[in-house]
């Protein structure tokens, strides 16, 4: 296959890819070859991933044949590297986990398997994904092919340069505060968080307040069909969100007339907005309203000061399981010069939590998000900017710092909108409906609690009056 051919086939969806390759116009093994000679070629540079399974895929590829039902039958994925791959180091991109290799597939991994995808490799995250931009002590940073000296976004960093670039079709990624949504508006692709408890964190834990798994794409067809292949309970859930009334991919097919949507540009937190990142959101009211939907601005009440101190003490620990899990794995207990300042100033925080500490900061989340749910029951949909301002210059955000709950803050004005849809738990979409000197410029939108299928109608219906796949990064 010549390069250039196969540098545009990499850049269709995978929806299209799983067609040519159940037609029998393109053989599995040809698609995944394609996808990691473009890997060996531009990760050198981008530091998307932590490992690549040539030999592994490639075996993988061979097994599918013409005519495979199977709705991902021969696409190339990436998986976050924090979540297990049988066979496969997980290491969180920190030192503190070492090169421990589990012997079971997460959930997430098991389901893009059992629906056909081809595992390519793991891509990086910040260390133990806590921060909105990927440049770590142990591996590096990892750029953004519209820009290399920016951020691709965090946590899932990696698996959105991956698929900016065109190593893949689409990548795994997960969001506790945006660490989906937060790469897609950094790398000009589509970023899900799906409703709490829509996926399931099997094997290892039963729920979580505010993380869910989710994936990096180029299109919501995309989005919508891989939410279909994840979504849904395994034994032993806490919880579990109530199952849709109908597959995702046909509700997002129907485009909705009449919506009633708010927009705003005023941040939860103190920040200074980038006029771009509020005027997207002006422009993407003005063209909702175009398609006959009834927009309004508004002022939501989610300015409150407690709402970024509860957070931290309820992310804090979030991050702080997966260095448990390191130190249960290994044996050891993490020292201060084994991790980066900022992981070790939260291992600290927690550390001096009490479990009423934490209580009261759930608590507090909870109350916040039923008034906000509240305020928003008359939308359908509530607008905001993505981000406060353009992908960071990497260089501006490194880990090496002497101040590392400023570091943390420092995120918080990257990412003021994000970490709201984790608190309220309800699904929110990053979409790349613009560009701005040169880079992507995302728009988040927040639907209905449970209601992820009307939320990507209504972004399907803005991709098609906007459409934004076609465009390519530099590298691309």
């Amino acid at each position: 296959m010549a390069d250039r051919a196969a540098t545009q086939l990499l850049f269709q969806s995978a929806i299209e890819l799983a067609g040519l390759v159940r037609s029998g116009d393109l053989s599995a093994r040809e698609l995944v070859q394609a996808s990691l000679d473009r890997i060996d070629a531009l990760n050198p540079e981008l530091n998307a991933f932590v490992d690549v399974f040539h030999d592994e895929a490639l075996a993988a590829a061979g097994a599918v044949r013409r005519g495979d039902e199977r709705p991902l039958a021969g696409v190339p994925v990436a998986i976050k590297n924090n979540r297990p791959v049988a066979g496969h180091r997980l290491t969180y991109c920190a030192d503190f986990m070492g090169d421990w290799v589990p012997d079971y597939d997460h959930n997430v991994v098991r389901r893009l398997k059992d629906a056909g995808a081809i595992v390519v490799g793991t891509t990086t995250l910040p260390e133990w994904g806590i921060l909105p931009w990927t440049n770590t002590k142990r591996f590096g940073a990892t750029r953004n092919p519209w820009d290399r000296a920016r951020t691709s976004g965090g946590s899932s960093g990696g698996s959105g340069t991956a698929v900016a670039a065109g190593m893949v079709p689409f990548a795994h990624a997960n969001d506790g505060g945006g660490s989906t949504r937060i790469p897609a508006a950094c790398c000009g692709l589509v970023g899900l968080k799906p409703q709490r408890g829509r996926i399931s964190l099997a094997p290892e834990i039963g729920e979580s307040f505010l993380a869910v798994d989710g994936v990096l794409t180029r299109t919501v067809a995309d989005t919508a069909l891989c939410l279909d292949v994840l979504a849904g309970a395994e034994v032993g859930d806490a919880s579990a969100a109530p199952p849709p009334p109908e597959p995702f991919a046909a509700a997002a097919g129907r485009p909705p007339a009449g919506l009633r949507i708010a927009f705003t540009t005023i941040p939860p937190i103190e920040v200074e907005l980038d006029p771009a990142r509020a005027q997207g959101a002006r422009d993407t009211a003005t063209l909702l309203e175009s398609l006959g939907h009834h927009v309004e601005e508004a002022d939501p009440p989610w300015g409150q000061a407690m709402l970024l101190h509860s957070f931290t003490a309820l992310f804090a620990p979030l991050v702080c399981l997966q260095i448990a899990q390191a130190r249960l794995i290994h044996g050891a207990e993490p020292v201060q010069n084994g991790m980066e300042p900022l992981s070790w100033a939260l291992w600290e925080l927690t550390s001096s939590m009490s479990a009423l500490d934490n209580a009261m900061a759930s608590a507090q989340l909870q109350i916040f998000a039923r008034g906000l749910l509240t305020w928003m029951a008359p939308y359908d949909v509530i607008v905001t900017p993505a981000l406060s301002e353009a992908p960071v210059l990497l260089d501006s955000v490194d880990w090496r710092t002497d101040d590392p709950m400023g570091l943390f803050r420092r995120s918080g004005q990257f990412t003021p909108f994000t970490a709201l849809a984790n608190v309220t738990g309800q699904p929110a979409v990053s979409l790349p409906l613009y560009e701005h000197d040169g880079l992507p410029l995302g728009v988040q939108l927040l639907g209905r609690p449970g209601r992820e299928g009307a939320l990507l109608a209504l972004a399907a219906q803005l991709e098609a009056a906007q459409p934004w796949a076609a465009r390519r990064p530099v590298l691309g």
